[in-house]
Parts: C-alpha cells; structure tokens; sequence
C-alpha cells in the first residue's frame, strides 16, 4: 500500500463527510436540526469519536513498537558482523578471502536498503534475494581448522553467522505484516460519520471549512504515519543505515 495516496484518499473522505454534512444541513427541515436532535447526533459522534481515537491511538502503538524492533534487528546484526570479522580474525590469514566476502556481502545490503541512487524499485526484494551471507556460509564450510584456537574460532564464526542470517529473514518476514486494508477501511468510515457529525451544525463560512479540513489533514497525517512505520525498510520514516556503516568501517581492520 503507498501511504501518502492512502493518506491523501482518507483526507479527501473524511472532509467529503464534513461537506455531506454541510450539504445536509441546507436540504433538512428545520426542525430535524432542534436542540434535541443536536444532543443525540453529538452523544453518537463521541462515541464513535471515542472509538476512532481508541483504534488510531493503538494502531500508531502497534507501527511504533514493530519500527523499534526492526531498528534493534539491524544494530543487533551490525554488531554480529563485527564480531562475525573478529572471529575470523582469530582463526588465521586463511579467511582473508572470506573476510572480503562478508564485506561485500555487507555493502551490497546497504546499497540495497539505502542506495545512494533512488530507483523506485522495492530494495527489499532486492535484499531478499541477495545470497551474500549465503556465500559466506559456504566459503566457512570449506575451511579445515589445524587445531583447537582454530576450530574454536570457526565454531564461533558459524554460529554467528547462522545469527546473522536468521536476523536477515526475520527482517524481511517482520516487513510482510501490513496493516489490515479493511481495517483501515472502517477506520476511515467511522471519521468520515464524524466529521458528517461536525459539518451538519457548523457555520458554512471559510473558518468553518478550513478548520475542518485541518482537522482531516491532520487525521490523515496519523494514518501516514501509522502505515510508514509498519514498512521500516521501505518506507518515507526509515530505519537509519548509520550502525551498518559504523559496522562495514570496522571490517577487515
């Protein structure tokens, strides 16, 4: 889903409902718009006011705390990169060439989630199919240790690196959870309802409609927010590539 379309859609909707209201509040008799009716139409729009604040509070909760555990994946796997480098380090020259690896394979994701050059192509897919770490995995596979230090020192970088590659999946798997579209749908229909509430006894004058359509803008600005940080790695609010740089400086030192 492109968040700023759906925003910009859900800003258009909710300020149509203010003008359905407008428009309803010229087309009704009078005495549809009595005192009492004004009393029941405003204890249902806090209701459903109550509702919408409920639902939007718990959904930017939601966004915000799957963006926080996708910033703590990626500084997790930069500190295993460093000490993935480390490990083999220890073992000897023989993992030059996969120390080299490992730095490709790290640059080559960084390329990938933030590149330089904006494409417009999703990086994720992209980082998905990347076989990098993969190529890594297989270049340890072919090392024969010589004694203990070494067989420690390549347990250890094996055990990292098969850390390293299960944070990479959960990364990309954490990024399928999408917001529900029909969720967002009745969200949606129940701000509309309200502002319909607000624009069938507001003052048709430009101070009425400008500050209901703030309002709008101001809702839809939540639900922008809410569907750009459910997509961390994709999305407008990004995850920060300063610990992976930090991480690709120290490799190979």
């Amino acid at each position: 889903m492109n968040s700023t379309f759906i925003a910009l859609a859900s800003a258009g909707s909710i300020f149509s409902g203010a003008l359905i209201g407008l428009g309803l509040q010229r087309l009704l008799p009078v005495h549809h718009l009595s005192k009492e009716t004004q009393d029941i139409v405003k204890l249902s729009a806090g209701t459903i006011a109550t509702l919408t604040a409920l639902v939007l509070g718990l959904l930017v909760s939601s966004a915000k705390s799957s963006f926080d555990t996708m910033n703590k994946g990626v500084v997790q796997g930069s500190v295993k990169v460093i000490l993935l480098d480390h490990a083999l380090a220890r073992y000897g020259p023989e993992t030059k060439s996969v120390r080299e690896q490992l730095k490709r394979a790290v640059a080559t994701a960084i390329e990938t989630i933030w590149p330089t050059d904006k494409t417009g192509a999703s990086g994720l897919t992209a980082f998905e199919r990347a076989k990098g770490m993969e190529l890594v995995q297989e270049r340890l596979s072919e090392l024969t240790p010589q004694n203990n230090a070494q067989r420690h020192a390549l347990a250890r970088a094996q055990q990292i690196l098969a850390d390293l590659i299960q944070t990479r999946w959960l990364l990309i798997e954490q990024e399928q959870n999408q917001l529900p579209f029909h969720l967002l749908l009745i969200l949606v229909f129940w701000l509309s309802l309200l502002f319909v509430s607000f624009g069938l006894f507001a003052p048709s004058n430009l101070t009425a409609l400008t500050v209901l359509f703030l309002g709008a803008c101001a809702i839809s600005a939540a639900i922008f927010l809410v569907l750009d940080l459910d997509r961390p790695l994709e999305g407008f609010i990004k995850i920060s590539s300063n610990p992976m740089r930090d991480a690709l400086s120290h490799l190979n030192q």
